[in-house]
């Protein structure tokens, strides 16, 4: 049986943001394109949250031992913050998705396992998107580069549970256009029955000498032949 790592969370459902677990992205200020994911741990969830301290802790503990020189930093980077506060990039308030939540952001150079609550692998990418909830397995690590030290937070791997309202500023289609107009809900030529193209009027050559006007369609009233007193059906006037 393997030995614990006292540096491995695996967290209870937390809200998934920032999801870049399909694809690698280099965030602002990086060079080297990672998987990674931002994790949003309910403030209630007092378990998860002593789980992640306490490997926090093994971490800095290794840090001292191998990383800086057994002695702990009298400045040191913690991955963890609190979504009630103020963002450490630019001292802004974290978004309201963030209010009641622990936030830290865990990344990696290998592509995550993304499995569904059945555990069965998630191939449609779709399914996993910034918003929906989950549970994710990090390792808390320590670090000393160009000047900076602390502990930083590793992704294993992501389970999701279930779906949620996505978050970020997209919208939906009825957002940005409304209900359609009018004229878009008539039938389409071909639809319905007795369909007429709207406004046909059928065009007439007048004959010469003749007003342009529309003709009658009625069967037009025979000739008399005048000296037989019968009808004229083509023949010659005055031979029966």
């Amino acid at each position: 049986m393997a030995r614990e790592n006292p540096q491995h969370v695996v967290t209870g459902e937390v809200r998934l943001s920032f999801v870049h677990l399909f694809t690698p992205y280099a965030r602002p200020g990086q060079t080297e394109a990672k998987y990674s994911v931002t994790v949003l741990v309910p403030k209630s969830d007092v378990a998860t949250k002593q789980r992640i301290d306490a490997a926090i802790n093994a971490a800095i503990e290794l840090g001292i031992k191998k990383t800086w020189n057994g002695v702990r930093p009298p400045v040191l980077g913690i991955p963890v913050y609190d979504g009630d506060g103020t963002r450490p990039s630019d001292g802004m308030p974290f978004g309201p998705e963030c209010k009641g939540h622990w936030v830290f952001t865990a990344s990696s150079k290998n592509p995550p396992q993304i499995v569904d609550a059945q555990l069965n692998p998630i191939i449609n990418q779709t399914e996993v998107y910034s918003g929906c909830y989950g549970r994710v397995s990090v390792d808390f690590f320590p670090y000393a580069n160009s000047g900076k030290k602390g502990i930083g937070c590793g992704l294993g791997n992501v389970q999701k549970l279930r779906d949620g309202e996505p978050l970020g500023n997209r919208t939906t289609p009825e957002d940005d256009f409304g209900q359609p107009p009018q004229w878009a809900q008539q039938p389409s030529p071909g639809q319905g029955q007795g369909y007429t193209q709207p406004g046909y009027q059928p065009q007439y050559q007048p004959a010469y000498g003749q007003s342009p006007q529309q003709p009658n369609y009625t069967q037009p009233a025979a000739q008399i032949d005048p000296i037989t007193g019968k009808p004229v059906n083509g023949g010659v006037m005055g031979i029966s």
